[in-house]
């Protein structure tokens, strides 16, 4: 194991105690605003796994998002499904699974790569605001849906009511947890360098007999996957959504968060949404106007004094902390 994965590990570490210590000083109200911020952390995860691990930026991303949304929130209205909410759930990562396969299929073996994949992507996302709103019969148009029921588990005769405070934190942050320890020990492994060598030199890599387009395509499916699987559960969570979830603003917002977490990190997105989240709670409360300034001159100080995102911190404390150890 390397340095980088013990501080890792570290950092994933301390994340969990905090997690598990914070209920016991925060009220319910504070609860639901972290674990709001954790699933929108797992979907700026799901874009760094593939943005951080292929160098190519998928602007539309917020559309897989706004996708397994509506599909959750239109299986858990129709009360004739049984097992609703694990129905839905598998239903939102297949259907943001099947849109990404489709899109990125033509795009990966049609050779678009670049700005030219992020072009496209984002077009995607601005067609799938525009179809939620347009097809009001389905998806309420403008008003979106509400009245969206919260997550049911039935286990072994116990049932847990995912609508109290409490419940959803504790299964949203394990869920959160359990899926970037699954995307790191992905990316660590044969695939993340495979992928780390498609985005150096694809050429070179296609010509030590990788297949450089399945392998895009496939980190893509995940990704996308993975965001449904976000767009999902915070829909379950809120009890309602808005073509706003799949449009352009979101899509912006969490390549903003991936950014100031630091790319490529996995752990670094969930942090940067964490932190963008409540800072937008608590500066909104006071002045709403304010925040898309202060939101801007942050990315812009971020990109300047730390490239690396704020996880890079940590890193460059061990560094100075080294330097000033007297030698032995």
């Amino acid at each position: 194991m390397t340095e980088r994965d013990r501080n890792w590990l570290t950092l994933f570490a301390t994340g969990l105690i905090l997690l598990i210590v914070y209920p016991f000083f925060a009220d319910g109200y504070q609860l639901t605003v972290i674990r709001d911020a954790l699933i929108f952390g797992l979907f700026a995860a799901s874009l760094d796994f593939f943005w951080g691990r292929t160098g190519i930026l998928c602007f539309g991303h917020a559309a897989f998002f706004g996708l397994g949304g509506y599909v959750m929130a239109l299986i858990t209205l129709n009360g004739s499904v049984p097992l609703a909410g694990l129905v839905g759930l598998l239903g939102a990562i297949a259907a943001a699974a099947l849109l990404a396969a489709v899109i990125g299929y033509f795009l990966f073996f049609g050779g678009i790569r670049g700005s030219y994949f992020t072009i496209v992507t984002l077009a995607t996302g601005v067609i799938c605001q525009q179809a939620a709103i347009s097809w009001s019969s389905v998806t309420g148009g403008d008003s979106g849906l509400i009245g969206i029921p919260p997550l049911e588990i039935d286990f072994a005769g116990i049932r847990i009511d995912l609508g109290q405070d409490l419940a959803s934190y504790v299964f949203i942050s394990i869920i959160v947890a359990i899926v970037v320890l699954l995307l790191w020990q992905l990316s660590r492994g044969r695939w993340g360098k495979v992928l780390t060598a498609i985005q150096d030199n694809e050429v070179r890599a296609a010509a030590l007999g990788h297949n450089a387009s399945l392998r895009l395509l496939l980190t893509f499916v995940v990704s996308a996957a993975i965001a449904g699987l976000a767009g999902a559960l915070y829909v379950c969570m809120a009890g309602l959504i808005a073509p706003d979830l799949s449009g352009l603003l979101l899509s912006t917002e969490v390549t903003v968060w991936v950014a100031v977490g630091g790319r490529g990190t996995l752990l670094g997105p969930v942090v940067g949404a964490l932190v963008i989240q409540r800072a937008q709670q608590e500066i909104s409360s006071f002045n709403p106007s304010l925040w898309p300034l202060i939101l801007g001159l942050l990315f812009i100080v971020i990109v300047f004094a730390l490239p690396d995102g704020v996880l890079s911190i940590f890193s460059r404390l061990k560094a100075i902390f080294r330097k000033t150890e007297p030698a032995r």
